[in-house]
């Protein structure tokens, strides 16, 4: 980011040093591991700064190697990582993971952010201020789920005030983060909040009972967007906006209103193109990433869309969490197919730096 322009997007969250396996297999067999850095909030963060936005990252990182490692990773990126605290008494979080698909029962994680710094986080140590400027304002419901503090944060930063940043929020939830039966009414709340969700069909049947687009909207009246993701498969927008139809930009998007009316939605599905997926993970905080690079844009619902599975679809075909976003010259052309053309789309491994999508008939 240069100079002290307002950001376009913050993003507020945890953010550890990620230590992927280099070959498949249990943890307990995968004898060596490379460092990466994970977090859902930064990703986002790294994806919309590499694809030519100002964006700042606001964390906690400990007082220490991994905490440098972040601070100094992300901000090569180009995020304004100026605000990030560094907590002289608490560690860095740290987590492995197996190179499985997180929908399988081989998947494993362990994660060592018990008392991190990140978990300190709380209206006291991130001011509504940090965030004030933004155009976006982009939250994950893993924050919420750190701390009794980072709860509190979260209900301080999506509390509805004059001037308030668009509030974008995926609920990404984390069962393992949660104690048994909190995180439903937790998450349906902060989401309630949001000016834009993201959610996933799985993890709202596994929240809150409720596998239909339809009914999850019916659920999550408030939020001005809804966008529900299906896997692999497709991802539908539900959208309150008058001029939703052709005008997607952050100004245009109203504010949460608890009595909106589901009936009055603009819907927009668009399938996700065939990809020949490396690695399964990223893709949701990449998703978001495009959706809101496009949002900022001002590009239409469906041109919104396409970017978001084409930027999931960069993360899909890279080993870590994080991948070099398609050229926007690229991306462009890419959403802008006929419907035909975009049903054929097939993606592989360095599709993003050389051109190399494969139609299938």
């Amino acid at each position: 980011m240069s100079g002290h322009a307002p950001p376009d997007v913050v993003c507020v969250g945890e953010s550890m040093v990620t230590f992927l396996p280099v070959r498949p297999g249990r943890l307990a067999d995968v004898p060596a591991f490379t460092r990466a850095i994970g977090g859902a909030e930064s990703n986002v963060a790294c994806a919309l700064a590499a694809a030519g936005h100002r964006v700042k990252w606001v964390g906690r990182v400990g007082r220490d190697g991994f905490g440098d490692h972040l601070v100094e990773t992300i901000g090569a990126y180009g995020v304004d990582v100026r605000a990030v605290d560094r907590d002289p008494d608490r560690p860095t979080g740290v987590y492995f993971r197996t190179a499985d698909d997180r929908a399988t029962g081989a998947h494993e994680v362990a994660y060592y952010r018990a008392g991190s710094a990140a978990s300190a986080m709380s209206p006291a140590t991130v001011p509504y201020s940090s965030v004030a400027d933004a155009r976006i304002l982009h939250l994950t419901g893993i924050t919420a789920a750190l701390s009794a503090d980072c709860l509190a944060l979260m209900r301080e930063l999506t509390a509805p005030r004059p001037g308030r940043p668009l509030v974008s929020f995926d609920v990404n939830h984390r069962a393992g983060l949660w104690p048994r039966g909190a995180a439903a009414g937790v998450l349906l709340e902060l989401a309630c909040r949001a000016d834009v969700v993201f959610v996933g069909v799985d993890e709202a049947e596994e929240l809150w009972g409720l596998g239909d687009p339809v009914a999850i909207r019916a659920a999550l009246r408030e939020p001005a967007v809804l966008v529900v993701k299906r896997g692999g498969e497709e991802a539908v927008v539900f959208e309150r906006c008058a001029a939703s139809a052709e005008v997607a930009a952050v100004d245009t998007i109203t504010s949460s209103v608890t009595s909106a009316d589901p009936s009055a939605d603009t819907v927009t599905t668009v399938p996700a193109p065939r990809v020949d997926v490396t690695a399964p993970v990223g893709a949701g905080d990449a998703f978001a990433a495009g959706f809101l690079s496009a949002t900022l844009r001002g590009l239409d619902t469906r041109a919104r869309l396409r970017h978001g599975h084409l930027m999931a679809a960069a993360a899909l075909t890279v080993p870590a969490d994080l991948a070099t976003p398609p050229r926007r010259a690229h991306a462009d052309r890419l959403a802008a197919l006929d419907e035909a053309a975009w049903g054929t789309l097939h993606l592989g491994p360095g599709w993003t730096g050389d051109d190399q999508e494969v139609r299938t008939p």
